[in-house]
């Protein structure tokens, strides 16, 4: 289960001991991070406030600042949200002539609308889209139009499930629930059970569910993937995970997204710790991704470890 306990307060004064080591290297301090392409703009959402979700904006991805120098800007305020702590892992989509935040708050999984990607985002109806507690909701329209939402459920652990959705994107279809994954392969046992941080791919008809591994307090925290032929499953994950996992010196590297640049680029955004020696506050890395043909089977997800790391503007 994840335990993040962030609180805006003591995350500003980490940025602050950052800024004063090197005022021009402030890294972007984002866990979870997800990020939007939108109307000539980047937005970068992440885990952050104890008081909601946070939203920056770039145009380059390698230099973000807060809205209106706001530090702390926040897309969702919790008093627009179901549950009052524990908000993580958002996600944003254009949907017609707004946006949808999926998100988590309070070990339960959500859904804002908002007519602007830097929000206000506000919950209509204050309640999760499942009674049952539940973290880290991702949306997938299939290539017929059809939604599916994947999800973490804590049973005995971390496990990733999946449904199909109502045409509003809000509401899950009773009894489609499916099972997905959960942890077991050998590099996944460090520390505990967990499969979280779902994020759905489709590529030359197959299907990339690709996930986190390990606890996000661990060294060890890193990315897999599985492949199937049908969205609903079965999932085969691949034989070689994790396919990011302490690149050049980081370490608690995952809770990833994956996102086009306005070349048509495809890109991850993840996580790391802060250095070897602290968690806190997570920072946000930016690298390419390819498939590439492997034989006798689909073709492989690649992740670059060439990551660059993002500045904020002070």
């Amino acid at each position: 289960m994840k335990k993040y306990f962030l609180f805006l307060p003591l995350v500003l004064v980490s940025m602050i001991q950052l800024a004063a080591e090197d005022a021009a290297e402030t890294p972007v301090p984002l866990a979870d991070p997800f990020i939007l392409n939108e109307g000539g703009m980047y937005y970068a959402y992440g885990t952050f406030s104890s008081d909601g979700i946070v939203v920056l904006v770039s145009d380059d991805l390698k230099t973000w600042s807060w809205p209106g120098g706001r530090a702390g800007y926040l897309a969702l305020d919790r008093k627009d949200s179901y549950g009052d702590k524990w908000f993580w892992a958002p996600e944003v989509y254009r949907t017609g002539d707004g946006y949808l935040m999926y998100y988590s708050a309070d070990e339960h999984i959500c859904c804002a609308e908002s007519e602007s990607p830097l929000g206000p985002f506000i919950q209509v109806s204050k309640r999760p889209m499942l009674d049952e507690r539940g973290i880290d909701n991702s949306l997938f329209i299939d290539s017929d139009g059809r939604p599916y939402i994947f999800w973490v459920k804590f049973k005995g652990g971390n496990e990733i499930w999946m449904a199909e959705l109502e045409h509003d994107l809000r509401t899950i279809k009773e009894g489609t629930e499916r099972f997905c994954i959960r942890m077991s392969q050998e590099w996944e046992q460090v520390w505990p059970s967990v499969n979280e941080g779902p994020f759905v791919l489709k590529h030359d008809g197959k299907y990339y569910l690709t996930y986190s591994a390990n606890s996000y307090e661990s060294k060890l925290y890193g990315i897999g993937y599985a492949v199937s032929d049908n969205i609903k499953g079965p999932w085969e994950k691949y034989p070689d995970n994790p396919v990011l996992c302490s690149p050049g010196g980081l370490c608690g590297t995952g809770h990833h997204c994956f996102f086009k640049k306005r070349n048509g680029k495809l890109m991850i955004a993840f996580h790391s710790h802060l250095n070897q020696e602290s968690i806190h506050p997570r920072i946000m890395h930016i690298s390419n991704v390819s498939f590439r043909k492997d034989r006798g089977g689909c073709d492989r997800l690649v992740i670059d470890t060439g990551y660059f790391t993002p500045l904020l503007e002070e």
